[in-house]
Parts: structure tokens; C-alpha cells; sequence
């Protein structure tokens, strides 16, 4: 304690020391000489990009290596004189996102060459990281990370605590279980990237124009036309927000505003004199999430920060500062973290401290950052929001951005990071400043599959909410909406909610049991009100005419039919994934996944002709939807509406408008979205309380009971349906995923991605989806699949799963993924046949550990039946030994 006492005490003597003080600020004073005379604007351009710390050098970079010249990067104060400046310049691939993690290596590989590209020092050192674990789960999350790193091709190896003392001869290993090495991870001095970028693409005939601040970007149309500055206005048909943590002022400073969600926080890291044997420079980084600190070498002292629980917003109010001074130095606040960084290293003790510094860094509501076409606004593009991995990311955020704006896609599936994942819900000051103190401890937190945020929530929710909420519902939430989990039965009481956190069996097993068990064998009732719906409607024929072009499966049937259909891009991949029902002659019912909600309408909205005789519109909040899964589903409705309902009178994928009880005008569908028998209600919301309430008084005959998405996802998985977002993507094509009969292909119809189908008709798939059972894994003892496992096919890598659950009526873990063929010597992609999938022996590595797997491309509905009759059968080896 004396020891801490002592540094603590000589640090606060430093903070309050004039001298010290007054050396610091005459340093930097003398930075900022004179200033040459500023080159006159242009008065236009192709692409203005707002921003010169690394994210805007990095797109103008980008931009001018793809061939794109007429760019006009500008800064407000000096180049990489914001956040850039202060980045502790850790360059990290050890990521959980599989988009992040090929971020970070592009980053990596590209820095290591910079400096001899452009004559710049940038500071690259190769130092390799070691990530230090304190307990078991923590050394579990390490090994998921591991694995995905290890099928990229990153090395990187799971270490005992004498080997991290080998590695790091200052660390104290005594409460270490083990750790991850990295060793191609680097630092670098980000200001020095920043600059090495922006000569690089100034030398490409890019613009740099300093001290130069937007006011606003000015629309025509509802596309960008130009940006006006204090030096002027340029013409441009595109513009970049690259601004940082004033990317959401930015953003809402124009004639159309545009939702940037993030929010500043303070982010301390402290900087050491040498110490008496400088630490040698390729000494590797320390990342110790359970301590909540980073430590990496800093001219043969220490550069040491964290993340703190008690994190501090900062201009909430929209303060704005041209340049980012140091912030007041809080020792007090550090302490924590400074106590932690003595713990892990104890010889640092009479080591002198040089400085604290406090700079702002932006954080987002997911802690993933931001990129992508705003869905107002065209040719406005956004790439900020970085959760103090500006650094890691820079170089991959910039590439995939300018890949976007040149090709109109990037090469990766970015859905994750996009701008659309949220919409101006998301942009209230108080649910930002409220979640980013939520974010910015999670950033070290232990995170678990399925774990959910715990501000800003409640904000969209069902008129059922409280009914359900009373019954024992258990919440998550997805783009804003409140979705029920599961619900726990009176007098079952579960663990809470840090308790619960496990990679292994969840305290939820037998309670989704149960609820899967009533869908398969009675009724179930589970409110999907969350689902993103549009309605599309003309006064002739347009509405049928657009959707058939933009649609892959063919709209043109019965009024009262349901098609389930993609909405491909021009390379064949799903954009979304929907259910239409043609509810006239001239209009359409759209149900779509409930994160497509801004994506979709943009899509559409950009892609319909400009006709005031169609009309798109969103009546997500217009109604409550209601899930009737089992097989009594059939009676219950019958019973509720005085009609027959069986498959006769109301055959699969059919809609209709019904009453049921007193409400009227509800729009029945028979679909489940999960392969069981049932119907969708699409009610009314004035009528939603009403209609349930009859539901489940008339239900309790047939055994009714409330479900939750946990159930829907376990049936969805089993039945090997796969779902956007997880399993489909702007990648992901119908040929690819099994639904050639969803596609229109001999109608004689054009539609988008038609050319691509067509060539992957002739030439076959280079991916095929793909169920796993998981055979020689136990529920109970081995860890669980989530998704992201790599999946290995005679002991090679072929691809990694997308989704999983438990399934109970298999009794068996059920993983859905996609196959891809390499060549085993140039490593060039071949084509999946039906036989390759068959013939292979699979094994699902989950955090280094391999189980074996069975590979179909069909669903086991046959076993299913074949298993509720108790048949003396032999289900093809998949019985419980």
C-alpha cells in the first residue's frame, strides 16, 4: 500500500506543480507556428471528405488508389489533431467480429508498408500482444477469438502464465490462468499514419486543405450537391462525415439531416518517463480486460490506459472544439485504473509519471462502429464512431468505404457496421449519453452470447408489453423493439442476471424446452409485433410491375397468396428477406426482418420510379403481429372466428382478412416463420389486447401458453431455416442457400440479380448452406455453439457456422453454416457439389475444441414424425446412445 501511496502521491504532486505546467503548455504552444497562406478552395469536386484525422486519410487514400482524383479532403484545425492524436496507436486484430477482425489485419499489413511507400516515419513496430485472462470464461472468450484468428491465417496461440513472464519478464502472472499471443499485432504513432496517408494521396492528386471548417452540406432532391465552409462553398456529388466525435453534429448541421449515432466519452491513458533500463520497443502490448487496462511501450517507459466502469460523457450539450486541448487531468477518476496497472506490473512503482491525458473518444449504442450511404440522403457517406479502435480499424474501415462509394459495395459484408442498422431512435442525446456509459465498460466486460443491453431500453414495445411483462416475460431487444426471450413460470426463480452468464448450458434450458414442446405439441402464442412491415399499393398496375423487377420470386399470384421471396442485389444476394402477400389487385403486404426497418425502405425508396400513383408505406406501428405455432393453432382460430380454418378452407401461405372475437380487419396469415403449423395475426394495435385476450382464454382448452424467440429460434434452426442477418446476406445468393424454387428463373420475367443466378445456374456455387448435428458433444458438460465456429471438412477449414441451437426434438445441438471447397494448393475457390457436402467427415471447433458433425442439406422433418409416434426405429444413428 506504502508503494502505491508513493507514486500516487508523486503524480498529484506533478498535476498541481506550476512548473510542470507551465512546460507542458509551452510545449505545446511552439507546435503551432505561423501559418503559410492558405491555397484557395475549389470551387468543385467529385468528393469532399470532412475529416483529417486517420478515418478521413484513409478513405481519401483508398479513394485515390482506386482512381478516384478529384477529392478535396478537409480539416479544421491540422491534420490527425483530434482523436488521431491521442490514440494510444495499438494495432490489434484480436477482435470477436469476423468484419473487424479482416479490418484490423488489413490495417496491420498496410502500416507495416507505409512508411516505405511514402518516406513518412510512422512508428511501425511489430510487437505482438498478449491478452491476459484471470478466470476460466474469460480464457474461454480468448479461445473463440483464437480459433477465428487461426482459420484467417493470423498466428496466434493460446499461453500459460510462465510463458506470459517469458514474454513480458514485468508482468506479476500469480492470478493468471492463462492468455493469447499474438505476435504480428504492432504499435504505431497514429498522427504519423494519418500524415503518411494523406501524403500518399495528395502525391495521387488529392486535395488537403487545413484550417478549413464544413458548416453544412446542402441536398437538391435528396442528394448531396455541394458543402458550404467558412472559406466558401465546393460543388460535390459526394460527401464524407469523417469527423469523429463531431460526425452527429455534423450530421444534423444540414438542410437534410442525417442520424450519426455516438456520443463522446473521456478516455485517460497515462505516459512514464524511461525507466532506468528503457523497456526495449518490440516488448508486447499488454491487454488485461479483466483489470480493465491496456500497457504498451512508449519510448522505453509506459504508456498505460483503460476503461473504466464510471465512464465521463462529454458534450452532450454539442460543445465543439476546433482542435482537441487536453482535457483536465482526474486522478482520482484514474485511480482504478491505476491501482490495476501496479497490480500487473509492481516494479513500475518508483517509476516517474510524465503526464495523464484525457482526450475524447466516440463510442456507438453496439460498440461497432459506423460506416456506409446515409438512407436519406445520396452520395452523403459516413465512417466515424470508432470505440477507441480507430487505429485497428483506419486502414480496412477506409478501404471497404471507398470499395462502396467507387463499386457501390464493399467486398466484405459490412451489414454489421452499417449506418442502417439504426434509425433516428437511436439519435436522442439522452439515450446516447446514457448507453455510451453502458458501452464503454463493456469494452473489458466479459461478454457471453446473448447478453443485452441494459439502457435506452423500453423504447419500442408492444401494447401487450405489460400483459406479457406480468406473466413472466424475460426481454431482449433488437433495433429499438422489446422482444420477449422466453418466459419463466411462476414460482421458477433464474439465476440473475451476471449469475447467468455462461458459455456452457444456459439457466434458460428447460424453460424454452417447455415452450418448444407446447409449439409441437398444443398451441403457442408469441408476439412478433417487432417485424418490420411496409405496405405497397398503386392506382394500376405499377406496384405489381416495380416489386416483380425487384423482387427474385414471382409476385404475380392470386389475391390472398403469400410469397416468400429475396430482394437481391445485382450480384444475386439478398438485400432482405420477406413474406409478401398480395392483399389486391394493387397492393402488397411486406414483412421483413425487424432490423430491416431503414435498410429496406431505403433500398425501395431509392430503387421505386418516382410516380405519385405508388405508394410505399411503413405500418410497422399500425399493428400488433401474434404467432399461433401447434398443432391446435387450427382449432383455436376456428373456434374464435366461426370459421373453418383447416388446410382445405385455408391452405398454406394464404392470407385473409378475418374478424376474430369482436375485432375486425385482422389480417390472418398461415405461416410461422418457423415450419410448424400455425398462423400469423397481423391485428389492429387499438384491437391487439382485445384479440389476446380472447386467444388465451379460448386457448387454455388446448393446453395454450406464451413463447418466446428462443423457442421460434430453436424450431427455425431444426427445420434448417435460415434467416437474414445471420444466416443471409448481401453475399449469400438463393442458388447458395437452397431456395432455386423461391426464384423466377423460367418466367420469362426480368429482375435484379437475374444474370448473376443464371451464371451460378450454369457454373454451380462456390458456397453451399449447410445443417450440422454436432454427435459426440454432451449438453450439459461441453461448451455450446453460438455462431462464428469454424467448420473444418477432413481436417481442413471450409467455412464457420452462422447460427445454432439446441434442438429438442433431435436431442442434439443443431449449427447451420456454409461450406466452401478450396483447392488444397493454390487455395482457389471450387465448386460445392452435393457430393462434396455428402462425402466429407465434419468436425465444429468450438474455442479450440473439435466435435464431430453429421452434414445435411435437407431438414430431418421425417425424423421428427418418426419420433413423436416413438417408432422402435433406428433414426439413422441419431437416437441418444
Amino acid at each position: 500500500a506504502r508503494m502505491f501511496l508513493r507514486v500516487l502521491s508523486d503524480v498529484r504532486w506533478r498535476a498541481t506543480s506550476p512548473g510542470w505546467r507551465r512546460v507542458t503548455c509551452s510545449q505545446r504552444s511552439t507546435s503551432s507556428t505561423a501559418e503559410p497562406q492558405q491555397v484557395p478552395l475549389p470551387a468543385q469536386a467529385q468528393v469532399v471528405i470532412c475529416g483529417g484525422g486517420i478515418m478521413g486519410t484513409s478513405v481519401a487514400y483508398h479513394l485515390s488508389k482506386m482512381g478516384w482524383k478529384d477529392i478535396v479532403l478537409l480539416e479544421q484545425g491540422r491534420l490527425a489533431a483530434g482523436t488521431t492524436r491521442f490514440c494510444a496507436g495499438i494495432v490489434s486484430t484480436a477482435r470477436p467480429m469476423s468484419i473487424e477482425l479482416k479490418m484490423a489485419d488489413y490495417s496491420n499489413k498496410l502500416y507495416q508498408q507505409l512508411e516505405q511507400e511514402t518516406g513518412v516515419k510512422t512508428g511501425y513496430v511489430r510487437t505482438g500482444s498478449i491478452s491476459l485472462a484471470q478466470t476460466q470464461d474469460r480464457l474461454i472468450s480468448l479461445k473463440r477469438i483464437a480459433s477465428s484468428l487461426s482459420v484467417m491465417g493470423i498466428p496466434c496461440q493460446i499461453i500459460t502464465p510462465k510463458q506470459v513472464a517469458q514474454l513480458h519478464p514485468l508482468i506479476n502472472i500469480h492470478d493468471l490462468v492463462g492468455a493469447m499471443y499474438v505476435p504480428e499485432d504492432a504499435v504505431v504513432s497514429s498522427a504519423s499514419v494519418s500524415v503518411a496517408l494523406a501524403t500518399a494521396a495528395s502525391r495521387n492528386g488529392v486535395q488537403v486543405h487545413e484550417r478549413t471548417s464544413v458548416s453544412h452540406v446542402t441536398v437538391q432532391k435528396g442528394c448531396v450537391t455541394g458543402v458550404e465552409t467558412d472559406r466558401g462553398r465546393i460543388g460535390c456529388q459526394y460527401f464524407v462525415n469523417c469527423a469523429g466525435q463531431w460526425a452527429y453534429e455534423l450530421g444534423h448541421s444540414g438542410e437534410e439531416p442525417v442520424n450519426i449515432p455516438l456520443h463522446a466519452c473521456e478516455h485517460f491513458y497515462l505516459l512514464t518517463h524511461p525507466l532506468k533500463e528503457p523497456l526495449a520497443s518490440n516488448l508486447p502490448t499488454i491487454v488485461d480486460p479483466d483489470g480493465r487496462i491496456y500497457i504498451r511501450n512508449w519510448q522505453g517507459g509506459i504508456l498505460s490506459g483503460g476503461f473504466e466502469k464510471n465512464p465521463k460523457p462529454l458534450f452532450t450539450e454539442g460543445r465543439n472544439q476546433l482542435e482537441i486541448q487536453n482535457l483536465q487531468e482526474d486522478w482520482d477518476h484514474f485511480e482504478p485504473l491505476l491501482s490495476a496497472l501496479l497490480r500487473r506490473m509492481p516494479d513500475l512503482e518508483a517509476l516517474q509519471i510524465m503526464q495523464l491525458v484525457n482526450c475524447p473518444e466516440s463510442f456507438t449504442p453496439d460498440m461497432r462502429c459506423i460506416m456506409g450511404e446515409s438512407p436519406t440522403v445520396q452520395g452523403y457517406f459516413v465512417l466515424a464512431g470508432m470505440n477507441s479502435a480507430g487505429i485497428s480499424y483506419g486502414g480496412g474501415a477506409g478501404k471497404y468505404l471507398a470499395e462502396w462509394m467507387v463499386n457501390g459495395y464493399p467486398s466484405e459484408n459490412v451489414w454489421p457496421l452499417d449506418l442502417k442498422r439504426f434509425g433516428s431512435l437511436q439519435s436522442s442525446r439522452t439515450f446516447l449519453r446514457h448507453r455510451v456509459m453502458e458501452v464503454m465498460p463493456l469494452m473489458c466486460d466479459l461478454k457471453v452470447p446473448r447478453w443485452d443491453f441494459q439502457t435506452g431500453r423500453q423504447l419500442r414495445t408492444s401494447p401487450l408489453y405489460d400483459r406479457l411483462d406480468a406473466q413472466g416475460a424475460r426481454w431482449m431487444e433488437k433495433h429499438g423493439f422489446e422482444r420477449v426471450k422466453y418466459f419463466v413460470p411462476p414460482g421458477k426463480d433464474l439465476l440473475d442476471l451476471d449469475q447467468s452468464k455462461t458459455f456452457y448450458k444456459p439457466d434458460w434450458f428447460d424453460i424454452v424446452g417447455s415452450e418448444v414442446k407446447c409449439c409441437k405439441e398444443a398451441v403457442c402464442v408469441i408476439d412478433m409485433s417487432s417485424f418490420t412491415k411496409f405496405e405497397i399499393s398503386s392506382t394500376g398496375d405499377q406496384a405489381l410491375e416495380s416489386l416483380q423487377y425487384l423482387f427474385s420470386n414471382d409476385l404475380d399470384v392470386p389475391v390472398g397468396h403469400v410469397v416468400h421471396t429475396g430482394m437481391l442485389n445485382e450480384k444475386g444476394g439478398y438485400e432482405n428477406d420477406c413474406s409478401i402477400a398480395r392483399l389486391s389487385k394493387r397492393s402488397f403486404f411486406m414483412i421483413s426482418p425487424t432490423d430491416q426497418q431503414v435498410h429496406c425502405w431505403a433500398w425501395l425508396k431509392s430503387r421505386l420510379p418516382d410516380d405519385n400513383n405508388l405508394t410505399l408505406e411503413d405500418v410497422t406501428w399500425k399493428y400488433t403481429a401474434l404467432n399461433l405455432i401447434g398443432p391446435r393453432a387450427v382449432d383455436l382460430l376456428s373456434e374464435l372466428s366461426y370459421a373453418p380454418m383447416t388446410a382445405e378452407h385455408f391452405p398454406s401461405l394464404f392470407c385473409k382478412e378475418m374478424s376474430v372475437g369482436y375485432a375486425n380487419g385482422i389480417r390472418v396469415m398461415s405461416i410461422t416463420h418457423t415450419g410448424e403449423p400455425g398462423f400469423v395475426l397481423y391485428i389492429p394495435i387499438e384491437y391487439a389486447l382485445h384479440v389476446y385476450n380472447e386467444v388465451m382464454n379460448m386457448g387454455q382448452k388446448y393446453g395454450i401458453r406464451n413463447a418466446g424467440y428462443y423457442a421460434l429460434r430453436s424450431l427455425r434452426i431444426e427445420k434448417f431455416f435460415a434467416f437474414w442477418g445471420q444466416d443471409l446476406d448481401a453475399f449469400t445468393t438463393p442458388m447458395e442457400c437452397g431456395r432455386e424454387f423461391q426464384v423466377k428463373l423460367d418466367k420469362g420475367l426480368q429482375f435484379v440479380g437475374q444474370e448473376a443466378l443464371l451464371e451460378q445456374k450454369q457454373n454451380g456455387v462456390y458456397k453451399r448452406f449447410t445443417m450440422f448435428i454436432l454427435e459426440d458433444h454432451d449438453t450439459d458438460l461441453d461448451l455450446w455453439p453460438w455462431w462464428g465456429e469454424p467448420i473444418f471438412r477432413n481436417g481442413r477449414y471450409v467455412g464457420k457456422t452462422t447460427s445454432s441451437a439446441y434442438s429438442y426434438t433431435l436431442e442434439r445441438h443443431v449449427c447451420l453454416g456454409f461450406v466452401h471447397h478450396f483447392d488444397e494448393k493454390t487455395g482457389e475457390k471450387l465448386v460445392v457439389t452435393t457430393d462434396f457436402i455428402n462425402q466429407g467427415e465434419y468436425e465444429i471447433e468450438i474455442a479450440g475444441q473439435r466435435f464431430q458433425a453429421k452434414a445435411k442439406l435437407y431438414p430431418f422433418s421425417s425424423l421428427f414424425t418418426q419420433r413423436r409416434r416413438k417408432d422402435e426405429v433406428e433414426l439413422s444413428g441419431y437416437q441418444r446412445e
